[in-house]
């Protein structure tokens, strides 16, 4: 790909990369996807790449209009990589979806955490992770796909001062996960939501996987 290709902030369709693409089937099956969605959704700003990918990883365009950007935060999330930030997320699949190449930010599970006994059996598992990493967080990425528990206790901890560099919130269903998001996003800290019930891994992994194509291609 010629230096050219690599503009910052370049998303037009002849500069298109896929870094978790490992074949030729693979990246033509993620081109022809992006094409399409470049047509449905628009393709102007980097949050328009960001809508993009995380229709494509539902599999529905209504998934793009449904996503909330606060504070700058693909500004923030360049940045903590650039930083070689930690990301910080709220279960293996997450963690696992994170695309690992092309930066130096450990990817953590909070579940792989050790929490004090006091934590333990009155809140959730992946809540009481966020509280032990706690001293950890400044700066980081946090990545919650699923918790809606866990959003609303790094909420809590940010508002008691602890200060993460971006927190991407989506998780899924029918119990304070439309909530958590609509607390999130009231916070002054630079993240990435959407409205209502859906979300999930996938809308969590997407989001932050075009972060750092965006952040390989400047």
């Amino acid at each position: 790909m010629s230096e050219e290709s690599l503009r910052p902030g370049d998303t037009t369709g002849n500069t298109y990369i896929d870094i978790g693409a490992d074949t030729q089937e693979g990246y033509s099956i993620s081109s022809r996807s992006r094409e399409l969605a470049r047509s449905v959704i628009g393709d102007k700003t980097p949050e328009d790449r960001i809508k993009q990918r995380c229709s494509i990883a539902v599999g529905d365009f209504a998934m793009a209009d449904l996503m909330r950007f606060c504070h700058n935060p693909v500004s923030a999330g360049l940045s903590a990589l650039a930083a070689g930030a930690p990301i910080y997320t709220d279960i293996r699949m997450v963690e696992t979806g994170i695309q690992k190449k092309g930066h130096s930010s450990p990817v953590i599970c909070v579940l792989d955490i050790p929490v004090e006994s006091e934590q333990s059996g009155n809140i959730t598992r992946t809540s009481a992770g966020f509280l032990s990493a706690r001293t950890q967080l400044e700066g980081s990425i946090i990545v919650i796909g699923n918790a809606p528990s866990a959003l609303l206790v790094v909420c809590d901890m940010i508002r008691d001062g602890c200060r993460p560099a971006l927190v991407i919130g989506t998780p899924v269903g029918f119990v304070n996960a439309a909530e958590s998001k609509e607390v999130l996003r009231t916070i002054e800290i630079p993240s990435i939501s959407n409205e209502g019930t859906r979300g999930g891994t996938p809308v969590a992994v997407a989001a932050l996987n075009e972060i750092i194509t965006m952040f390989v291609s400047r």
